[in-house]
C-alpha cells in the first residue's frame, strides 16, 4: 500500500514532472511575460516621448528667445498673457497638469484608488502636460521639462498597464513607479539617476521582486535616448576635480549656503493657510488669472536686470558658468531664484529640476569669489548639486544626477558630502521633502472631497428615508402657532 505522503516525499524525476515544474516557474509564466513585454514596450514609448518632448521644448524656447533677442520689450506682452492663459486653461479638468508633475506621480503611487489615479495620470492629462509645458516655455516661463517628463512617463505606463489588464492597485503602482523612473532617465539621459530617483524620491523602498523589470525598463528608456541622440552628457564632459585640503572648504560653504537657499525655495512654493504664503494663496484663489499675469510680469521685470534673461530652464547660463566663461550678471543666481518662485506661484505647468541647477550654478559663481585657489567650475558643480539637494532633500538623486550630467566621476565624494550637508541645512526651512509635501497636499484634498461627497450622500439618504417611510410624519412647512388666546 502506498502512503499518501509518498508522492510528496519523492521529488518528480521524470521528464514530464520537470517540464510541469518548469512551466509553473515565474520564468515561463504567461502573465509575467505579458507584464515584462508591457514594461519594455512602455519604456520604449516613454523614451520616444521624452526625446520628442525635449526637442519640442528646445524649439519652443528658441522661438521665444529669438523674439526677445530682437526686441526684449516683447516679453512684457507675451509672458504675462501666456501665464494668464495657462492659469485659465488649468482651472478645470486640466488642473492636474499644474506644477512639476512629480508630486502627482508620488500621490498616485501612494493612494491605491482607481478614480484618484485616473484623475492624475490619464492619457488626457499626460498629453495636456506636454502641450501646456511647451506653451509655458514658448511664453518664457522659468520652468523645466524634466518633472513633466516624469509625470508623462508615469501616465503612459499606467495607462498601458490598465489597458492590458494590470489594473489591480499593487500592479498598477509598479507601472507608475517604472514609468516615473524611465521618464527621468530619458529626460536627462541618466539611467542610474532614474533608478536612484525611483528608490529615494518615488517609493522610498525597493521591491526585490520587481527590481529586475524596473531596471530593464529604465535601461531601455535610456537606450532609446542613447540610440537617437547619441552618447552625450547633459552639460558636456567636465574634467574637474577638488583636491583634499583647503579646497574642501568649498564643500562646507556650498553645502550650507545652497542647502539653505534650496530649503527656502521649497518653503516658499509650499502652500499654507497662514503668514505670507497664506496671503499669496488667498490672492491666487481670488483672481487666479490676474495673479498669474502679475507673476509673468514680475518675471519679465526681473529679467530686465540681466543681460541674458531669466526665461526658460537656464541651461545655457548654467553651462557657461561651468565652462568658466559666463557673461551672466553677478546676481544671476538670486534673480533666477526669484524668477523660479514667480513661475511656480503662477500655478502653470512646468518643472523645477533644470531651473534649480541654474540657480545653483549662479550661487556657485558667487561663492567662488570668496574661495580663492579653488577651481570656480568645481565650486559651481558643487553648488548645483547642493541647491538641488536642498530643494528636493534627495541627496543621492542630486549626487548621481550631477555626476551623470557632467560625465564626471572625480567629484563623486565631494558632491556626496556637499549634498548631505545641504540636505541637513535645508531641513531648517522645510522639514519634509517638497515633492512629498506637495503630494500629501493632493492626497489631503482628495480625502476632503471624499468626505464631502459622503456627507452629501448621507444627507440625501436621510431625506429619501423620510419620504419613503409612511410611519414618519411629514416635516412641518410652517412654524407652529404660539398664539394661545381662546377663540
Amino acid at each position: 500500500m502506498v502512503s499518501e505522503f509518498d508522492e510528496d516525499a519523492q521529488p518528480p524525476s521524470s521528464v514530464t514532472g520537470r517540464f510541469h515544474r518548469l512551466a509553473r516557474s515565474e520564468l515561463f509564466s504567461p502573465v509575467q511575460w505579458r507584464r515584462r513585454v508591457l514594461f519594455w514596450g512602455g519604456a520604449v514609448l516613454v523614451g520616444l516621448a521624452a526625446i520628442g518632448f525635449a526637442q519640442a521644448a528646445d524649439w519652443a524656447f528658441n522661438v521665444f528667445h529669438g523674439v526677445v533677442t530682437h526686441n526684449r520689450f516683447w516679453a512684457f506682452l507675451i509672458t504675462p498673457v501666456t501665464f494668464a492663459l495657462l492659469a485659465w486653461l488649468t482651472e478645470g479638468a486640466l488642473r492636474p497638469t499644474r506644477g512639476s508633475g512629480i508630486p502627482q506621480a508620488i500621490a498616485a503611487l501612494k493612494v491605491e484608488d482607481e478614480g484618484f489615479r485616473q484623475s492624475l495620470l490619464s492619457l488626457r492629462v499626460a498629453i495636456g502636460k506636454m502641450a501646456l509645458t511647451l506653451a509655458a516655455l514658448l511664453g518664457g516661463a522659468s520652468v523645466g521639462r524634466e518633472g513633466p517628463t516624469v509625470h508623462v512617463g508615469a501616465g503612459l505606463l499606467y495607462t498601458l498597464g490598465r489597458r492590458f489588464g494590470f489594473d489591480e492597485p499593487a500592479a498598477a503602482g509598479r507601472f507608475i513607479l517604472a514609468g516615473s523612473a524611465a521618464g527621468l532617465a530619458a529626460a536627462f539621459n541618466t539611467p542610474l539617476a532614474g533608478i536612484v530617483f525611483a528608490i529615494e524620491e518615488m517609493s522610498g523602498s525597493f521591491e526585490h521582486r520587481m527590481s529586475g523589470i524596473l531596471l530593464t525598463a529604465v535601461f531601455i528608456a535610456g537606450l532609446v535616448s542613447l540610440g537617437i541622440l547619441g552618447n552625450y552628457a547633459y552639460f558636456g564632459h567636465f574634467n574637474i576635480g577638488l583636491p583634499l585640503g583647503n579646497a574642501w572648504w568649498a564643500v562646507l560653504a556650498t553645502g550650507l549656503v545652497c542647502g539653505l537657499a534650496g530649503g527656502l525655495f521649497a518653503r516658499l512654493i509650499l502652500p499654507s493657510d497662514t503668514g505670507f504664503r497664506g496671503f499669496i494663496g488667498r490672492l491666487r484663489a481670488r483672481q487666479p488669472v490676474l495673479f498669474a499675469a502679475a507673476c509673468g510680469l514680475a518675471l519679465v521685470l526681473l529679467s530686465q536686470l540681466t543681460n541674458t534673461g531669466l526665461y526658460g530652464t537656464g541651461y545655457a547660463q548654467a553651462k557657461d558658468i561651468l565652462q568658466g566663461h559666463s557673461n551672466t550678471v553677478t546676481s544671476f543666481g538670486v534673480l533666477k531664484f526669484l524668477g523660479n518662485v514667480a513661475s511656480y506661484w503662477a500655478g502653470i505647468p512646468g518643472g523645477i529640476f533644470s531651473p534649480a541647477l541654474a540657480v545653483g550654478a549662479g550661487l556657485g559663481n558667487n561663492l567662488s569669489t570668496i574661495l580663492p585657489g579653488v577651481d570656480p567650475s568645481a565650486v559651481a558643480l558643487l553648488a548645483m548639486a547642493a541647491y538641488l539637494a536642498g530643494v528636493t532633500q534627495a541627496p543621492l538623486t542630486a549626487t548621481v544626477i550631477s555626476m551623470e550630467l557632467t560625465d564626471n566621476q572625480q567629484m563623486v565624494l565631494p558632491i556626496m558630502a556637499t549634498c548631505l550637508i545641504a540636505r541637513a541645512a535645508s531641513s531648517l526651512f522645510s522639514r519634509k521633502p517638497v515633492y512629498r509635501e506637495l503630494a500629501d497636499k493632493l492626497i489631503h484634498g482628495y480625502e476632503l472631497e471624499l468626505a464631502r461627497r459622503a456627507a452629501e450622500e448621507a444627507h440625501q439618504d436621510d431625506e429619501q428615508a423620510l419620504m419613503e417611510d409612511p410611519a414618519t410624519p411629514p416635516l412641518p412647512t410652517d412654524p407652529p402657532s404660539t398664539d394661545h388666546r381662546p377663540s
